[in-house]
C-alpha cells in the first residue's frame, strides 16, 4: 500500500492543481448553470439576491422548447451550422486539392488562404457588415453596389435582413473566415499519406482520377471528421460573428447563443442558464461520440 502510494502520489500532487481548477472552473459551474435553470430567477430583484428564487425544476426547459421565438432560433442554429459545414468542407477540401502537389508560390498561396483566420470574428464582422449592407438600387453599398456595377442586379438582396433565411449571409463570412484552416488540416492529411501508396496505385495501372478516388481520398476519412467536429462545434456556438454584423434584436438572425445573452442582460438569469445547458447538451450530443470513437481507436 505504502510502495503504491508513493508511485502514485507525487503524479497526484502534480495534477492537483489542474484538477481542482477545472473540476471547480468548469463542471463546478456547469452544475451552477443547471442549477440556477431549474429555479424562476427571472428578475432583477432575483438576480441579486432581493427576493427568493424557487425551483421550478424543468419547466424554464419546456416553456423555451414550447416558445415559436426559440425555435426560430433553433432553425436557425440548424441551418447557420449546414451552411457553414458545407461551405467550408468544400472550399477548404478543394484548396488543399489544388495545394497538394507542390507548386511554385504554395507558401503565398497557403498564407493569403490562412489569413482570414487571423482576423477576429469581431473585426471581420464590422467589415461584412457593410459588404452585406441590404440597401439597394440607388442606395445600394456593399455587395449589392457591386452586384450593380457589374450588371447582376437579379443578385441584390436583403442579405441578413431576410426574415427566414438572413442567418444563410451570417454564414458567408464565417466560411471565409474558416475555410483555410480546414484547408490546413486537409493538406496535412494528402503529405502525410506515404508515397508509396501512390506509386504502388500507378503500377497497378490506376488513373490519376482512380488514384484519387480509391487511394488517396479514403485515406482522408479521418482528417474529415476531426475537420466536422472541430468546425461543428464551433458553428453551435456561433455568437461574436452574429453580434457584429446583426443586432441581438433581430429576430431574423437570431440563435440560442444570442438568446442567452439578451436573457441575461435583462436578468432572466434561469432562461439564460437554460439556453447554455440546451447548448451544452447540443455539443455534447456532437463531441462525446466522437470522443468514444477516438479513445476505442487508440485502444486498438
Amino acid at each position: 500500500m505504502l510502495n503504491k502510494l508513493r508511485r502514485v502520489g507525487p503524479p497526484l500532487l502534480m495534477l492537483a492543481p489542474s484538477l481542482i481548477l477545472v473540476g471547480v472552473f468548469v463542471y463546478g459551474l456547469i452544475v451552477a448553470n443547471f442549477t440556477t435553470s431549474l429555479t424562476d430567477n427571472h428578475t432583477a430583484a432575483q438576480a441579486t439576491g432581493q427576493k427568493p428564487a424557487v425551483f421550478v425544476w424543468f419547466t424554464n426547459y419546456l416553456d423555451l422548447l414550447a416558445s415559436e421565438d426559440f425555435q426560430h432560433s433553433l432553425m436557425n442554429l440548424v441551418l447557420y451550422t449546414v451552411v457553414f459545414l458545407v461551405g467550408t468542407m468544400i472550399m477548404g477540401f478543394l484548396w488543399a486539392w489544388m495545394l497538394e502537389k507542390p507548386v511554385k508560390g504554395e507558401g503565398l498561396f497557403r498564407s493569403v488562404y490562412l489569413f482570414p483566420m487571423a482576423v477576429s470574428f469581431v473585426a471581420s464582422g464590422v467589415v461584412w457588415r457593410w459588404l452585406l449592407n441590404s440597401n439597394q438600387d440607388e442606395q445600394a453599398s456593399g455587395l449589392n453596389r457591386l452586384f450593380q456595377i457589374v450588371g447582376l442586379d437579379a443578385l441584390q438582396n436583403n442579405w441578413w435582413n431576410n426574415v427566414t433565411f438572413g442567418i444563410v449571409a451570417i454564414a458567408i463570412p464565417a466560411i471565409w473566415q474558416l475555410s483555410g484552416y480546414v484547408m490546413a488540416l486537409f493538406l496535412a492529411g494528402f503529405r502525410g499519406i506515404p508515397e508509396e501508396l501512390r506509386e504502388a496505385a500507378r503500377m497497378d495501372g490506376a488513373s490519376e482520377w482512380k488514384l484519387y478516388r480509391h487511394v488517396l481520398f479514403p485515406q482522408l476519412s479521418p482528417v474529415a471528421l476531426s475537420a466536422l467536429i472541430i468546425i461543428g462545434h464551433m458553428s453551435l456556438k456561433a455568437f461574436d460573428l452574429i453580434m457584429s454584423i446583426s443586432k441581438p434584436a433581430n429576430y431574423q438572425t437570431k440563435v440560442p447563443a444570442v438568446d442567452m445573452f439578451v436573457f441575461k442582460s435583462s436578468f432572466d438569469y434561469a432562461n439564460a442558464a437554460a439556453v447554455g445547458s440546451i447548448l451544452l447538451i447540443i455539443v455534447a450530443i456532437v463531441i462525446v461520440p466522437y470522443l468514444i470513437r477516438t479513445n476505442r481507436e487508440e485502444k486498438r
